[in-house]
């Protein structure tokens, strides 16, 4: 991506609230699949969150992830729901990811996933997380997960033709010439149940070449491809008991590896790495320090990286990049306001957050971001109210950067 030249740019990290409209149709098609109807509305819907994300002051913005959305799905589900109906290889089941209770545990020098039940977070605030007045997945609604039997394929070229088409009307009617569409990463789809591939490494690299295909639409549209990848930071978690950090880097190296097989031949300058810790609303205790991990997320043959910056469990993090070189002509996208919490940043406050990173990195290689998707994680008012703080700190922000 580009580096700033006389102000601080600013985005957010992908998923943005569908309007009721947008959901009561989606409703209303179930298993039909699209018509006319529906998909003219996307079109329109899609032109007015882009011309929302402008009037916020959000330089590059996106579709809102409006075309992420299963025929048969009225609310979001997980986020990574809307590969499900992409990829050719997968069968259907029963199996609810947030309430699984089977357990894989890892033994000592192999690192393996566990059921989400068996967290080490949730196993240890268990009490709170089992309360359904505690908040804590509140926004959670249950949603089943497919199961890999056959070869992955990549099956979605309709539907991301149509989601880069309606971003670029968007783009078109608000003047502007950059924008962004988010992905699945090869290593989060590697997280599906597999019955077919006979290794991991063989698993990342099948979703590796069938996602590529989609990283290739989208920057071959004009856009800025965002891969998303909770699963380096997130799976550490989800590994049952702690594994030694040794092992647990070279878990993630092969995603890494997989990953730059997937970019390889396609422009630094129109892909972004998003790595999170899951982003649901809990105690996040068990999160792994962005240090351990941030020589494995610069190892990706992205332009610019995004990251939780805002998050209380991570905001102190601003400080690793004191002592971390970032390659030159690169960028980084740190989030400074949070989706976790209904309180609206300051002006202020953004702006100071995105100062601290300017004072590390330099003012050229900052882009102001949300920590992750605020779609589904607070009400459309605030999310709102969110982006035009983020917008208006980052003018406060340039004017001091840029006197």
């Amino acid at each position: 991506m580009a580096l700033n030249t006389d102000h601080i740019r600013t985005t957010h990290a992908g998923s943005l609230p569908r309007t009721p409209a947008l959901l009561a149709a989606n409703a209303e098609r179930g298993a039909s699949g699209d018509t006319a109807g529906y998909r003219d509305l996307l079109t329109e819907s899609v032109v007015d969150i882009v011309a929302r994300q402008q009037a916020a002051g959000i330089d590059i913005p996106n579709d809102g992830e409006y075309g992420h959305t299963m025929s048969n799905a009225v609310d979001y589900g997980a986020w990574w729901n809307y590969s499900f109906g992409r990829l050719g290889g997968l069968e259907a089941t029963n199996v609810d990811r947030w309430a699984d209770a089977e357990v894989h545990r890892s033994s000592p020098g192999n690192v393996v996933l566990t059921s989400f039940p068996d967290r080490r977070d949730r196993q240890r605030f268990n009490e709170a997380y089992s309360d359904p007045a505690s908040g804590i997945l509140a926004h959670r609604k249950a949603t089943t997960q497919p199961k890999i039997v056959g070869p992955l394929t990549y099956t979605g070229q309709t539907q991301v033709a149509s989601d880069v088409a309606n971003l670029g009307r968007g783009l078109a009617a608000a003047g502007l010439s950059e924008g962004f569409m988010a992905a699945l990463s090869p290593g989060s789809c590697a997280r599906l149940a597999n019955d077919y591939y006979a290794s991991d490494e063989e698993l990342l690299y099948a979703c590796a070449d069938a996602m590529r295909e989609e990283y290739k639409a989208i920057i071959d549209a004009g856009l800025t491809v965002q891969l998303d990848d909770p699963s380096l930071a997130e799976s550490w978690d989800q590994v049952n008991p702690e594994p030694a950090l040794a092992d647990y880097k070279k878990f993630i190296q092969l995603r890494v590896e997989a990953t730059n097989h997937a970019l390889r031949g396609l422009p630094q300058e129109k892909i972004r790495l998003h790595v999170c810790w899951g982003s649901w609303h809990g105690p996040h205790t068990t999160d792994i320090p962005f240090a351990d991990i941030l020589d494995e997320v610069l190892a990706i043959n992205a332009g610019a990286y995004s990251f939780e910056a805002a998050n209380v469990r991570h905001e102190h993090e601003w400080k690793i990049w004191q002592d971390t070189k970032l390659p030159e002509g690169k960028s980084i996208i740190p989030g400074v306001v949070s989706h976790a919490t209904n309180v609206v940043e300051h002006p202020e406050l953004v702006a100071d957050r995105i100062e601290r990173f300017a004072s590390v990195v330099g003012r050229e290689a900052v882009i102001a971001s949300t920590d992750c998707g605020l779609g589904g994680r607070v009400h459309p008012q605030i999310a709102a109210a969110k982006l035009q703080a983020l917008g208006q700190g980052a003018e406060i922000a340039s004017r001091r950067l840029w006197r």
